[in-house]
């Protein structure tokens, strides 16, 4: 029993990159069945570049909206945006300056980039995508042939074909693997790379330290829960008044329901802030109440 409660520790700790762990290998085994079971490269020299590059570009580009779709940050970033009339003073008091939204931008851009990338990786690194995209390349091909004969030119277009293969279609076939391979590690390389940058900027920036840090975000994540929590609760009971009142024919209770005035105030975006000690906006607004009725 210790040992399950441990590893159900751990799963709550680590859920998000075991999240992302799980969205990356799921994403790589659909490429692979998808680029077995779909692609199909033409072999003409017009139609292997533009054809390889949709498959390989595409889902990817469909991956990518698809995350930012279905983003709680972007969601939370742009619902309502843009009917705020006359917010500048409060977005200012709330400390949505530019750095701040580029940085949640930041956030869930690459959130949302892990599926698309590791299409891109996984397909970089079978290969297929980027033989049959390659030998459709006229820079390609001057690259590989001027040591082949004139042959060489016309039918690499039709390599990636071929049944019977030859010791040169071979040979041909490794090297563009070889090609995609490193093309493949070198964005994996350059996105751990950027991830590491991002990591540590984000880090050092950070008005409080690592203790502090680990604080306010579990205070952060409680919130959310009881709020998600008391929410549901309210709204179940205010609709089962109205239903109540609708079939009996009464008047509904009084309910204190927060307007949209400050529904819109929570919503703002927070940056934390030494001085005030508040550790998100909806503690920012419930303090403010309390220092406005003291007055």
């Amino acid at each position: 029993m210790e040992k399950f409660k441990l590893l159900l520790n751990l799963l709550i700790k680590y859920h998000t990159v075991l999240g992302y762990s799980f969205l990356s290998l799921l994403t790589a085994g659909g490429e692979s069945i998808f680029s077995n079971a779909v692609f199909q490269c033409p072999c003409s020299s017009t139609w292997n570049l533009p054809y390889s590059l949709v498959f390989l570009l595409v889902p990817a580009l469909i991956l990518f909206l698809l995350g930012c779709l279905l983003s709680t940050r972007a969601k939370w970033l742009m619902t309502g945006c843009c009917a705020r009339g006359g917010g500048q003073e409060e977005l200012s008091e709330a400390g949505q300056d530019v750095c701040a939204g580029m940085v949640t931008c930041c956030h869930f851009t690459l959130a949302a980039a892990v599926a698309p990338i590791t299409w891109i990786a996984v397909a970089l690194l079978w290969g297929d995508y980027y033989e049959c995209a390659a030998s459709g390349s006229t820079w390609v091909s001057r690259l590989l042939c001027p040591d082949r004969g004139v042959s060489c030119s016309k039918e690499l277009p039709k390599v990636p074909c071929q049944k019977g293969k030859t010791e040169e279609i071979r040979e041909l076939l490794k090297e563009l693997k070889a090609h995609s391979q490193v093309a493949g590690w070198t964005l994996i390389a350059l996105v751990v790379i950027a991830l590491v940058i991002f990591t540590s900027i984000t880090r050092c920036r950070s008005p409080v330290n690592f203790l502090h840090l680990k604080f306010w975000k579990q205070y952060g994540q409680k919130e959310e829960e009881i709020l998600m929590n008391e929410a549901k609760k309210h709204a179940t009971e205010l609709a089962e008044e109205n239903v109540k009142c609708f079939f009996d024919g009464s008047q509904p209770k009084d309910f204190r329901i927060p307007n949209c005035k400050d529904w819109e105030k929570i919503s703002l975006h927070y940056t934390f802030s030494p001085e005030s000690q508040y550790y998100s906006i909806l503690h920012k607004y419930v303090n403010k109440q309390k220092d406005d009725c003291n007055i």
